[in-house]
């Protein structure tokens, strides 16, 4: 009798244990998807720039799951749109603990080194996703180098990588306005007029372009192209400090 009671008493052990352990994953289950909803609703308000709103859903589903690599991507965005740059680096970094191939997050890092000028991290960023193999658009890096390089006023890299991101996407606007900042700096003016024109073509939008493609050509002496060049900022941005710089120069070429 006692020996039976003593297997009753370890079966009910044993099915306690079992409940308790289905309720633990249960409530485990519960959390990470109280925790992926927060995040879709973040991702919401970081659609509709409600940047506020979105890191604080972020936050609290962090609570419930740090371990989402998604979720960190994420929160390095909302950081990066309230300024908190070294944040942003972060939940990037974190991002990339998390899921090491994560492009997306490598792409981002980079990016926050940019907006930080740490120019040699950004590069460093940069190069590890250009030799992700599956990288969708590996234009991107590649210009992003370029434009890295320029900072750092080593403009033979930058031309390089240019290049190299015109190479995989022939109408890359960034790359081709890339290289006409490049060449102008190079002190190679007729390139640089002939990637401006370029720029122009692939992004028929961008003030930018048309101002810097307006200097070249006053440095080549064509007033006619470069009164047009700066006529047409006033028409894309007639609001922006840009606008005001080409209208000071339209006085100038009088």
């Amino acid at each position: 009798m006692k020996q039976l009671f003593r297997y009753g008493y370890i079966f009910m052990l044993v099915c306690c244990l079992a409940g308790c352990a289905t309720g633990s994953r249960d409530s485990r289950t519960d959390k990470l998807q109280q925790a992926n909803a927060l995040r879709q609703l973040g991702e919401a308000y970081l659609g509709e720039e409600n940047y506020t709103l979105s890191l604080s859903k972020f936050l609290d589903a962090e609570k419930l799951n740090s371990k989402d690599y998604l979720l960190q991507q994420d929160l390095g965005i909302a950081y990066m749109a309230k300024g908190d740059l070294e944040a942003a680096v972060r939940s990037f970094k974190k991002a990339l603990e998390l899921k090491p191939d994560y492009a997306s997050a490598r792409n981002n890092l980079g990016a926050a080194y940019f907006a930080m000028e740490d120019w040699d991290a950004a590069i460093e960023s940069f190069e590890l996703l250009t030799k992700e193999l599956l990288y969708a658009t590996p234009h991107y890096p590649l210009a992003n180098l370029g434009k890295a390089y320029y900072e750092k006023r080593e403009f033979d890299k930058a031309e390089q990588y240019y290049q190299e991101a015109l190479e995989k996407e022939p109408g890359f606007a960034n790359a081709l306005y890339g290289l006409g900042r490049t060449y102008l700096r190079m002190g190679e003016v007729e390139k640089a007029v002939e990637y401006f024109e370029r720029t122009t073509e692939a992004a028929p939008l961008q003030p930018e372009a048309y101002f810097d493609m307006a200097n070249a050509y006053r440095l080549l002496g064509d007033v006619e192209k470069a009164r047009a060049g700066y006529s047409r900022v006033v028409a894309l941005s007639p609001k922006s400090s840009l606008a005001k710089e080409a209208q000071q120069a339209l006085m100038d070429l009088e």
